[in-house]
């Protein structure tokens, strides 16, 4: 009989309590804080966020680098794009193609070279009234604005990971000693 398993839970990989409410709580913070600097589409900002949240600083560190990058591309490369070529779909697929070539040369990961895709997407394919410039300065800041609040969220608010409180606990229990 063949038994298929469809996921695996491993104890560390689970969501706490305490991530929930530090990722809701960034989240919102960069909803307001974009909201308060009067941002079109301040959910971006949210969206940033929870793309970014890490349970350590340096894990949340490594992706809002990426993905500052990755906005940063997209949105130069789909200002540039739109200006010029407008929504026109091969200069969008070229457009795409370019920043690969851009992701390869800054030695990028995919993830960030789909995060660039994305925001090109958005700033050539979703008609607007503002011009394209003003919407790719938009996104970035919405972009930043969400990475920051988790970068302060999971610097000011860490989170401990069981296996170090568990560490922490049998070397309290053995007098500092560690066996």
């Amino acid at each position: 009989m063949l038994r298929m398993k469809l996921w695996s839970w491993q104890k560390e990989n689970l969501p706490s309590i305490r991530h929930s409410v530090r990722t809701a709580f960034a989240a919102t913070v960069s909803v307001v804080v974009a909201r308060l600097a009067q941002m079109p589409e301040a959910y971006w900002a949210a969206i940033a966020t929870l793309v970014v949240m890490q349970s350590t600083l340096g894990a949340t560190l490594t992706l809002s680098i990426e993905r500052i990058v990755a906005t940063a591309v997209g949105a130069s490369v789909g200002a540039l794009e739109s200006n010029y070529f407008g929504a026109n779909l091969a200069a969008f697929m070229l457009a795409i193609f370019f920043i690969g070539l851009l992701s390869f040369g800054f030695r990028l990961e995919r993830t960030a070279y789909r995060y660039a895709s994305v925001t090109l997407t958005i700033i050539v394919l979703i008609p607007r009234a503002n011009p394209a410039w003003i919407v790719a300065l938009h996104r970035f800041i919405e972009v930043s604005v969400g990475i920051i609040a988790a970068l302060l969220v999971v610097a000011i608010w860490p989170e401990r990971s069981p296996i170090a409180a568990k560490n922490a606990g049998s070397i309290s229990r053995s007098g500092g000693a560690l066996s």
